[in-house]
């Protein structure tokens, strides 16, 4: 199977479950390394905000053997999570990268192009986002989330080394969507001022989905009431014209009893929960982050209080 021929099938594989796909050199890595580092460099990345998330990153493949990275988004809609508390139903939300469902149908999908061929692929830890957008899989929007035609930014993206011998790649300089040139409705939602007007780049350590995916405590200027979902941060999300036809798109998914909302309130590990109270957070996306979506809960009952 040559270049041509596994760009087709893997488009048309993707094409036929509703995902799309693109695919780089793993060359590229070292030019994404070059420029992360010389936007820290430049001090324009706050130290504790690099320190924390990008470090892990390593722009040096982790499969000796890499020739390729491939890239795919897969549709998803934001997770609608009920809990009992106090006799009252609450309905959270989850946004809709944090769902992983996806992820081992991709895999089985590139392990049945490239398997039979003798080729293999590794999940890649790398910065998805920024990887997609040079590769011409999506763009930009003005808050730093990618857009997909056709997806808005209601998608999951996941990228994989393989060692299979492609020949070109779609590199292309990074490029935020033309109609954000003339809107500032992300930038006036935004409730910690975190999209700014003068420069393209997120001030990261402003952003709610940050200091909520962490598990430090939250800073005393970050206001209770902007929090929004269980984990991240939709508000910019639902404003953007991009997403006029997405915004709505909810799934309902697990709902938990007075009993387990008081157990996931006070657990700081799985292993204090029973096996099915686990089985509904991982269905609803929320097991791998159970202490901060522990913590985040209750801020979000909290909040619910004061009306």
């Amino acid at each position: 199977m040559d270049s041509e021929e596994f760009k087709r099938v893997f488009n048309n594989a993707l094409k036929n479950r509703g995902f799309k796909g693109s695919i780089i050199s793993a060359e590229r890595l070292k030019t994404v390394g070059q420029e992360i580092n010389r936007l820290y460099q430049e001090k324009v990345l706050d130290p504790e905000f690099s320190a924390e998330r990008l470090s892990f990153f390593n722009f040096t493949p982790s499969f000796p053997d890499a020739k390729i990275i491939i890239l795919t988004a897969s549709p998803q809609p934001q997770k609608l999570v009920s809990f009992s508390f106090n006799g009252r139903l609450y309905n959270f939300t989850v946004p809709p990268t944090y769902a992983h469902e996806t992820d081992m149908t991709v895999e089985e999908l590139l392990h049945s192009i490239l398997g039979p061929e003798g080729y293999h692929i590794i999940w890649a830890s790398l910065p998805v986002k920024l990887l997609a957008v040079h590769s011409g899989l999506a763009e930009y929007g003005r808050n730093n989330i990618t857009y997909i035609p056709g997806m808005g930014s209601f998608f999951r993206l996941v990228a994989y080394f393989s060692d299979f011998p492609a020949e070109e790649d779609g590199w292309r300089d990074l490029k935020m969507m033309k109609r954000c040139e003339t809107c500032t409705a992300c930038v006036n939602k935004c409730p910690s001022g975190a999209i700014p007007e003068d420069r393209f780049l997120l001030h990261a350590e402003k952003c709610l989905t940050f200091h909520n995916e962490r598990e430090k405590d939250f800073p005393e200027w970050l206001d209770l009431f902007w929090h929004n979902s269980l984990i991240g941060c939709m508000q910019c999300q639902r404003i953007c014209p991009e997403n006029k036809a997405f915004a709505n798109w909810t799934l309902k998914s697990e709902s938990f009893s007075e009993e387990e909302t008081s157990l996931i309130l006070d657990a700081a590990s799985p292993l204090q929960l029973p096996d099915e109270t686990i089985e509904k957070l991982d269905k609803a996306s929320l097991l791998e982050d159970l202490p901060v979506v522990s913590r985040n809960l209750k801020t979000l009952l909290e909040q619910q209080s004061f009306f």
